[in-house]
């Protein structure tokens, strides 16, 4: 079966998943998925984007939830996880660099 994905894109197909698993009472994976808007479609392969190793356990548990839910809806696509790396921004990198050379004497005003 191939995956029919002509008019669909890839955050109604995310939106019905998120829908099947509330109505399958997957309470806490429908939580943490409607929180999740980062998706795409790439070729066969649904890519959901997270920041979050936590959420990477949680989606990893679920994935025969989040597999039925595709078949659900007559698809035949992947789920690919995919966890971005969070860039530090130029004053981040300083305040790291700052705190590698001062140390526990380094005392940053600011909230930092």
């Amino acid at each position: 079966m191939q995956a029919y994905t002509g008019t669909l894109s890839a955050k109604t197909i995310w939106g019905k998943i998120v829908l099947y698993l509330k109505e399958h009472r997957q309470i806490a994976l429908h939580v943490a998925c409607g929180d999740i808007t980062d998706v795409r479609l790439d070729g066969e392969n649904l890519v959901i984007n997270i920041e979050d190793g936590m959420m990477l356990n949680l989606l990893t548990e679920g994935k025969r939830e989040l597999e039925s839910a595709i078949r659900w809806q007559g698809l035949d696509l992947n789920i690919v996880i995919n966890v971005k790396k969070i860039e530090k921004t130029a004053e981040e990198q300083d305040i790291e660099k700052l705190k590698q050379i001062f140390g526990e004497s380094l005392i940053i005003k600011g909230g930092r």
